[in-house]
């Protein structure tokens, strides 16, 4: 039987397209907001476009903020966030003063650009991912494979044994993080292309 994969729709994520993308894998991809699409997934995507507090806003308001940790954090059901999606996953960020899920001892902050010339914030294009632990989810990928951006904020992390991948735009910042069942990326596999697909892919098979 194909497994069930939700892809969260709290108002603010690129949902459709990367249901669009998984619905290439043989799974049974489909998009919820409600308690019961959580707990009937095996796997979850939270994807994301925009402001951090607003974001947590929502998810609270949808009340599934409870079942999405107990998902993840108790029965362990393999999670992707996708860009904002991801930055949820840390303790808070520069961006509005409310509290993240916290499943990674991590800080959300704005990119620090003295030279706003040559770097231009959101940090918007194509960049490559250094892998920085073995992982299932870059399987057969290559550093030099490269992924769609668009960003202002990153994650800093305070254990380095959670960093599954980094970037550089401005300085090296984190792009990837991986701890159990848990993972999480900056950058768009949706709109990654061949490498985008591949991630997506091996999600399935995790």
């Amino acid at each position: 039987m194909p497994q069930k994969i939700a892809v969260l729709d709290y108002g603010m994520g690129n949902h459709f397209s990367v249901v669009k993308r998984l619905l290439k894998f043989n799974c049974n991809a489909y998009i919820t907001n409600t308690n019961k699409g959580i707990n009937e997934a095996d796997k979850i995507i939270l994807p994301g476009v925009g402001h951090f507090a607003k974001a947590v806003e929502n998810i609270k308001g949808l009340g599934i903020w409870d079942s999405l940790n107990e998902a993840v954090l108790i029965k362990k059901k393999p999670i992707l966030g996708i860009c904002l999606g991801m930055q949820l996953m840390a303790k808070s960020s520069e961006e509005g003063n409310v509290e993240g899920l916290a499943w990674f001892d991590a800080n959300v902050i704005r990119f620090k650009v003295s030279d706003s010339t040559s770097f231009k914030i959101p940090h918007i294009g194509w960049n490559s991912v250094a892998q920085r632990k073995d992982s299932n989810l870059f399987s057969n990928i290559s550093e030099q494979s490269e992924f769609y951006f668009v960003h202002a904020y990153h994650m800093q992390i305070s254990k380095i044994q959670d960093i599954l991948g980094e970037s550089n735009y401005v300085y090296d910042f984190v792009s990837a993080v991986e701890r159990d069942n848990i993972f999480g990326v900056q950058f768009h596999p949706e709109k990654s292309h061949d490498s985008g697909n591949l991630l997506l892919q091996n999600l399935t098979k995790l």
